[in-house]
């Protein structure tokens, strides 16, 4: 299940699988179900993903 965080007035979307942070529910989705079944991050969803900056 994808985790909502607000961080400055934004809301993000984190893959509770990679713990990466999405703008865009659709592409944290993807990457949690890409997570699961292989076991690794794939890197055309993952260059959707927010730089962690503190979050």
């Amino acid at each position: 299940m994808i985790k909502v965080v607000q961080k400055e007035n934004k809301e993000l979307y984190q893959c509770e699988e990679c713990s990466f942070y999405y703008e865009d529910r659709n592409w944290a989705e993807k990457c949690e179900v890409w997570c699961r079944e292989h076991h690794s991050c794939n890197l055309e969803i993952t260059a959707h993903a927010e730089e962690d900056k503190g979050l």
